[in-house]
C-alpha cells in the first residue's frame, strides 16, 4: 500500500492541534476519516506513531522522529506546484485572524488579492482584538494574524504591515474647535479602546499626569466607538486609516490635539514550522498590500 499526502496530512495535524476531532475539522473531514487514514499510514509503515487515551492523543518516539519527515514530505509537495506554476491547484483553507482597523481599511483588497492568486482556498475569518487572535495563533486555531503589538509571544513567522497613527476625531456638532487643551476634553465622555490594551492606558496616563479628570469609555469593538463619535456621544482617538471614509465625509473631524497615543504597530504573522506554505505567502500578499494602501 502507497503512502498518500492525505496520510502524511492528518498525521502532522493530529499532531499539530492535539486531537483526531480537531484534525477532522481542519481538513474538512470526518474523524473515523482521520482515523483511517492514521490505521492505514501506520500500516504501511509498520510502526505506532501515537497514543490515544481517553480523548487526548501523544505522540510515539518514532512518531517524534517521523513527523519532521512527513512535514519535509509535504513542504515539497508544496514546492513542487509552486514550480510549475500552477497555484490553482493549491486548495484547503486559509484561516485568517484580523482586528477590526484592518477590516476597515484594507482587508477587501486582501482577500481579492488571495483570493486571485488562490483560487480554491478558502477563507475563516476571525474578527477580534489583537491580544485574543495572539492566543488563537498559538493554539493553532488560526493560521494567521494581521494584527497590531505588543505581542507576548513570538512568532516564526513574520512580516511587518507598518505603523498606522491615530488621530483625535470628533462629530461636527460637538464644536471642538481650534487648539485644544486637556480641560476641553472634561466636557466630553473619552472613547477609548478596550481595558488593558496600551493605547487606554496610555490616553488613562496622559490625562492623569495633566491633572485633568475625564470620562473614559472603553470598548473591545472600535467600529462601536467609531459609530458613537459619529452620533456626538464623546471623542474617540482611533487610527486614521479607520476613520478616513467619515473624515473625509464630514461625519467626523479631526480635532486639534498636541498628544495622540501610540501609531498601531501592524504585523502578519504565523508558524512558519507548521503551517502550511501558502501561509507565507499569504503573509506577503498582506504586506504588498498593506504597503499600497499606506
Amino acid at each position: 500500500m502507497a503512502i498518500t499526502l492525505k496520510q502524511l496530512e492528518a498525521f502532522v495535524w493530529i499532531a499539530d492541534l492535539g486531537s483526531f476531532r480537531a484534525a477532522a475539522e481542519r481538513l474538512n473531514t470526518t474523524q473515523p476519516n482521520i482515523s483511517a487514514r492514521i490505521a492505514a499510514l501506520e500500516g504501511t509503515l509498520n510502526v505506532t506513531l501515537m497514543e490515544r487515551d481517553a480523548g487526548s492523543v501523544r505522540l510515539t518516539a518514532r512518531g517524534r522522529d517521523l513527523l519532521d519527515h512527513a512535514r519535509a514530505v509535504l513542504r515539497e509537495g508544496e514546492a513542487l506546484i509552486t514550480a510549475s506554476g500552477a497555484v490553482g491547484l493549491f486548495d484547503g483553507t486559509l484561516r485568517l485572524g484580523v482586528t477590526e482597523m484592518i477590516v476597515h481599511s484594507w482587508l477587501r483588497d486582501f482577500l481579492r488579492a488571495f483570493r486571485a492568486r488562490f483560487p480554491k482556498i478558502s477563507v475563516e475569518l476571525t474578527v477580534d482584538m489583537s491580544a485574543k487572535l495572539e492566543e488563537e495563533l498559538a493554539g493553532h486555531r488560526i493560521d494567521l494574524a494581521l494584527q497590531n503589538g505588543p505581542f507576548s509571544r513570538v512568532a516564526t513567522g513574520t512580516a511587518p504591515l507598518g505603523l498606522y497613527p491615530l488621530v483625535w476625531v470628533a462629530a461636527p456638532a460637538l464644536e471642538l474647535e481650534g487648539r485644544l487643551t486637556p480641560g476641553d476634553f472634561a466636557a466630553h465622555p473619552v472613547l477609548t479602546h478596550a481595558r488593558g490594551t496600551r493605547q487606554y492606558a496610555q490616553v488613562a496616563e496622559h490625562f492623569r499626569a495633566e491633572g485633568q479628570a475625564v470620562r473614559l469609555v472603553p470598548s473591545s469593538n472600535l467600529a462601536a466607538g467609531m459609530q458613537m463619535a459619529v452620533q456626538g456621544m464623546g471623542v474617540a482617538a482611533l487610527p486614521a486609516a479607520m476613520v478616513a471614509r467619515e473624515l473625509a465625509g464630514g461625519d467626523l473631524v479631526r480635532l486639534d490635539y498636541g498628544w495622540v497615543p501610540e501609531a498601531l504597530d501592524f504585523a502578519a504573522r504565523y508558524d512558519a514550522r507548521t503551517a502550511p506554505g501558502f501561509v507565507a505567502t499569504a503573509a506577503g500578499i498582506a504586506q504588498e498590500v498593506a504597503r499600497g494602501h499606506g
